[in-house]
């Protein structure tokens, strides 16, 4: 059985998204930092000094200054805020993730189209094979 899950384990596939797991969770702590420390603050003051990890719903009923008082006196809250930054990077992350594929693909060469292996028969247009001297539907010289 150890035989078997080292034969497993030491696949290409299986290291390859190894790897990838392991480079999306510091690339997703990248673009979170992005989004939370860079993006926001900017949209924040354009749109009259909003810090939008302080954007919630309180559901308890008794007022809080900001989310975390409300989370420390543990109401109930619904955190839009985060929500919208969660989004954010999502939206950043998938534009990141379709430039690469794009660049990827483009670098692809395109494949050659396959040598056509019949022709069609001039008289009957039916199709016969490329070294036929002779159509077999019409018996005609070729």
């Amino acid at each position: 059985m150890f035989a078997e899950f080292k034969k497993f384990v030491m696949r290409g596939n299986v290291l390859d998204l190894a790897v990838a797991v392991i480079i999306g969770g510091a690339f997703g702590g990248i673009i979170t930092s992005l989004v939370n420390d860079i993006i926001m603050p900017p949209i924040g003051m354009l749109l009259g000094r909003i810090n939008f990890k302080d954007l919630f719903i309180n559901l308890s009923g008794t007022p809080y200054a900001s989310l975390a008082d409300a989370q420390k006196a543990g109401a109930a809250t619904i955190n839009y805020g985060n929500f919208i930054n969660t989004i954010i990077n999502f939206l950043i992350i998938a534009l990141v993730i379709f430039l690469i594929v794009r660049a990827f693909n483009k670098m692809k060469k395109p494949e050659a189209p396959a040598a056509p292996t019949t022709k069609d028969c001039p008289y009957c247009q039916t199709a016969i094979p490329i070294k036929a001297t002779r159509c077999p539907n019409c018996t005609s010289q070729l």
